[in-house]
């Protein structure tokens, strides 16, 4: 019985391994691999509406310049997106949570990079 119990065990920590190889596992950032995906323009264009509503101000969106994404109870988004104050080009780093299946998403933070 002994044997077996190890062979499950060695089993276990094998699959883990493989699923934190594929990224398949919650909590860690994976970068995003095409920055021009419909989707990620939707989440850009998401935040900087919620910023522009939170803070009054006008910030337009240009393009999502690298992003990362985090499986949690749903899906963290970190994405440096370029925008325009006025005639200024500004970079941002935004985090949007999303839970795609009950349709909500939320701006987490929202911050210049400073460069």
């Amino acid at each position: 019985m002994r044997p077996f119990f190890c062979l499950l065990a060695i089993l276990a920590v094998l699959l883990h391994l493989a699923a934190a190889a594929r990224g398949g596992l919650a909590g860690g950032w994976k970068p995003i691999k095409d920055i021009n995906d419909p989707h990620v323009k939707e989440i850009a264009e998401f935040a900087v509406s919620e910023y522009n509503k939170k803070s009054g101000t006008k910030l337009e969106f240009q393009s999502v310049v690298k992003g990362e994404t985090q499986v949690v109870a749903g899906e963290n988004y970190r994405l440096v997106i370029a925008v325009k104050d006025n005639a200024e080009a500004a970079k941002y780093e935004g985090v949007v949570y999303e839970k795609i299946w009950e349709h909500t998403r939320e701006l987490l933070s929202f911050d210049q990079v400073k460069e």
